[in-house]
This record gives structure tokens, C-alpha cells and sequence, in this order.
């Protein structure tokens, strides 16, 4: 039997074995011989310290998200109720603009659920202290839902008043 390798320091090995007989058992079986490639991956590399600058950039992401959770903490229920309403309006803009295909940032989707998340979060941990429980927090949350008046958000409202100073604009020069 004639058998093949080749290896080399930076190449995974290979194995070519060609059958050299053929019997009535081999022709029944399947007739690719085939080729074996075993993987051989290179040893992990250890990074330097001067390679860990970019891990600096997460302790100033810490640093902003702590920060924006004393922000958050520091406001009344009341407002945080009101700010929760405002960004999940600000999200559906997003959704509309991405479906009308206008230009946006895709980054905002995931920092306004983030912020929403957090204010949530906050309430609920308010809720907790003043000994709520899971079931009436629900009740509470879907009364509060349901006594939402709709309104447009901060984005649209700011579009609509220069949509409006435009056309007074018009008419005045008319």
C-alpha cells in the first residue's frame, strides 16, 4: 500500500491513501478513497500590555452608563413614566423611518431599548423597596398603559413646528 503525507510547520497535515486491490467487498463499499485533512491550529498568542489599549474604551462605556444611571435615579416616577412613553415613540419614528427607507441610525435602536430597559429597570427596583409585589407591579403597569394619552413624540413634534414656521414663512411672503 503506497501511502502520502505532507506537513509542514505552518500547514495543517495531509494523507493521501490510495487503494491498490480491488476485491468484491471494496466494490460494494464506496469508491472514494478521499483525503484526510486533520486541522492543527497555531498555539494562542498572548497579548502585550501595549496591545490592551482598545479594553480602555469599556471602562469609559462603564463610566457613561453608571453615570446615566444616576441621571435616571435622580428623576420622579413620574418623569421617568413620561420619558418611558417618549423614547418608545422615538422608536416607532425609527421603525417608520426604516421602513420608509430613510436615511437613520441604526445605533439608536439598540441605545434607545437600552435607555428604556434602564428606566424600567429603576422602576421596578423603586417598586421592589416599597415592597410591591410581581402581581400587583403588573396591575399597576398595565393600568398605567392603559392610561396613556397617545401623543407625538419629541422628534415629530419638533418636524411639525418647522413644518408649520415654513408654511407661515409662505404665506407671509405671499
Amino acid at each position: 500500500m503506497l501511502t502520502m503525507s505532507i506537513a509542514s510547520s505552518a500547514t495543517p497535515i495531509t494523507t493521501i491513501k490510495p487503494k491498490t486491490h480491488f476485491t468484491s467487498s471494496s466494490l460494494t463499499s464506496s469508491s472514494f478513497n478521499g483525503v484526510r485533512i486533520a486541522h492543527v491550529l497555531p498555539p494562542p498568542m498572548k497579548m502585550s500590555s501595549s496591545k490592551r489599549v482598545g479594553h480602555s474604551g469599556g471602562v469609559v462605556m462603564m463610566a457613561k452608563k453608571e453615570e446615566e444611571l444616576k441621571e435616571i435615579r435622580a428623576k420622579t416616577t413620574e418623569e421617568i413614566n413620561e420619558e418611558i412613553v417618549d423614547l418608545k415613540g422615538e422608536l416607532f419614528m425609527l421603525r417608520l423611518q426604516r421602513s420608509a427607507r430613510n436615511e437613520f441610525k441604526s445605533s439608536e435602536f439598540r441605545r434607545m431599548r437600552k435607555r428604556v430597559a434602564r428606566m424600567l429597570t429603576v422602576k421596578r427596583e423603586r417598586e421592589i423597596d416599597e415592597g410591591i409585589g410581581k402581581r400587583l407591579s403588573r396591575k399597576l403597569d398595565r393600568q398605567w398603559r392603559k392610561s396613556i394619552v397617545p401623543r407625538p413624540p419629541p422628534s415629530l413634534k419638533k418636524l411639525q413646528e418647522e413644518e408649520a414656521a415654513e408654511e407661515a414663512k409662505e404665506a407671509a411672503s405671499a
